[in-house]
């Protein structure tokens, strides 16, 4: 529930940032007995995260469904993230097998509608106290390690003790920055400016992605009738690109394969975006401090895992700490528990970002895994669930998986090439 000023100083857990990944972890930690106060900077509850894939991946499937959240999604309007990706090899589109399970699926849905929606449902969660128009100014030590957060609010500077402090607060996280945990950096060769179209439609009603080596896009359907159309080039395209944004983005779509008809739709919002988008990863925890989402690492944006590692990462963090933040465990070797996970599920499908982020063409294995996935179903499927980010790296490059994609590749060998990618002129 929302408090006023004069809400207790003390707690157990004190979470910096109100968006997807401090609240799902202000409701899963209160679930299970903690005292929250969650400190969101901003003072409007209806505030969002504008710049995003708005995307939440299947993996984050599990931890929605805690949550409670899933038929709030769907009432809201939220779509499956089912998806078709375009390859030099043609479409890759993955469908259920016929006597097996369905695909698995999230949604995607605008941060518009999710951010308050999880931000309400943390507010209304005994337990969890919502403190709007707090900024955090600095960290509380004691003993070499941290005790609480001090806070600018509107009423003045105020101290917050409690057990843990959870940044929550994105990738320029300032509890990080006051915590002096360090953060690796991996640069980022492409751009990124995206737009809202409502009445665009797309081939099976479904999301796109597009694989052009190097410059990427995808358009994403959403809530409400919107679609999120997004274009990644290569940053030496960036001089041509910015002389004419409106003109160079329609151009990029335009020229697509199975373009959607952006002529015939009408853009509800700015093209936005940024120029440079470095990514990092940063240790997630500290003496006293975890950092979850954003604020633990950011993904490149072409991928669109960044909110499914959010809910995700609140997760892992609250199955780990929950009974120490409580008083009931060490919470040292809880919040080991905690970054030894992280970095176990998350380390690999970083690298592999960071890698494809140079902004190069596909790699000799990337070749082999995509051309099988254009042109048999079962590797599709496989390729399905690592973009989902339901399997890792390791499950997704198994040997068995790499000699049925060499197997399949070897049957095509000969057959009819499909039409050349579509070439993106210099804008």
């Amino acid at each position: 529930m929302t408090r006023p000023e004069s809400a207790g100083s003390d707690y157990d857990v004190v979470i910096s940032g109100a968006g997807l990944a401090g609240s799902a972890a202000a409701i899963l930690l209160a679930r299970r007995g903690a005292r929250v106060a969650l400190l969101e900077r901003r003072s409007d509850p209806d505030a969002y995260k504008v710049l995003c894939t708005h995307s939440l991946t299947a993996n984050a499937y599990p931890v929605l469904d805690e949550l409670g959240l899933v038929p709030a999604l769907e009432e809201a309007g939220a779509v499956r993230n089912d998806a078709r990706w375009y390859t030099r090899w043609g479409w890759i589109e993955p469908r259920a097998a016929p006597a097996g399970p369905e695909l698995p699926y999230a949604y995607n849905i605008r941060r518009s509608t999710l951010d308050p929606l999880i931000r309400s449902r943390a507010a209304q969660t005994p337990g969890v106290d919502l403190l709007l128009g707090h900024r955090v100014t600095g960290l509380v030590g004691e003993a070499g390690r941290t005790v609480g957060v001090r806070a600018a609010t509107p009423g003045g500077e105020r101290e917050i003790r409690a057990r843990l402090v959870v940044g929550a607060d994105g990738k320029d996280s300032a509890v990080a920055k006051f915590a002096g945990v360090a953060t690796r950096r991996f640069e980022n060769a492409r751009f990124a400016y995206l737009a809202h179209f409502r009445n665009l439609p797309l081939r099976d009603g479904i999301g796109h992605t597009w694989f052009l080596e190097p410059d990427m896009a995808y358009a994403f359907p959403n809530d409400d009738g919107v679609t999120v159309v997004a274009v990644l080039p290569n940053k030496e395209r960036l001089p041509a690109f910015r002389d004419d944004l409106e003109g160079s983005f329609h151009h990029f779509v335009r020229s697509l394969p199975e373009a959607p008809p952006i002529d015939s739709a009408e853009r509800i919002s700015k093209i936005i975006g940024t120029v440079d988008y470095p990514f990092h990863t940063r240790n997630p925890t500290a003496p006293g401090v975890a950092l979850i989402g954003d604020a633990a690492l950011t993904g490149d944006p072409l991928w669109g895992v960044g909110c499914g590692w959010a809910l995700q990462s609140a997760h892992w963090l609250t199955v780990a700490v929950a009974p120490a933040a409580t008083g009931r465990g060490d919470l040292d070797r809880s919040l080991a528990v905690y970054a030894r996970r992280h970095r176990r599920r998350l380390r690999g499908h970083q690298y592999l970002a960071a890698d494809f982020a140079r902004a190069r063409p596909f790699n000799p294995l990337e070749r082999l895994m995509y051309s099988a996935a254009a042109r048999d179903q079962a590797v599709a499927r496989h390729m399905h669930r690592f973009a989902s980010r339901v399997i890792g790296p390791l499950r997704f490059l198994n040997p068995v998986a790499v000699a049925k994609a060499a197997a399949v590749n070897l049957r095509h060998r000969g057959a009819a090439v499909p039409p050349a990618q579509v070439s993106h002129p210099r804008s």
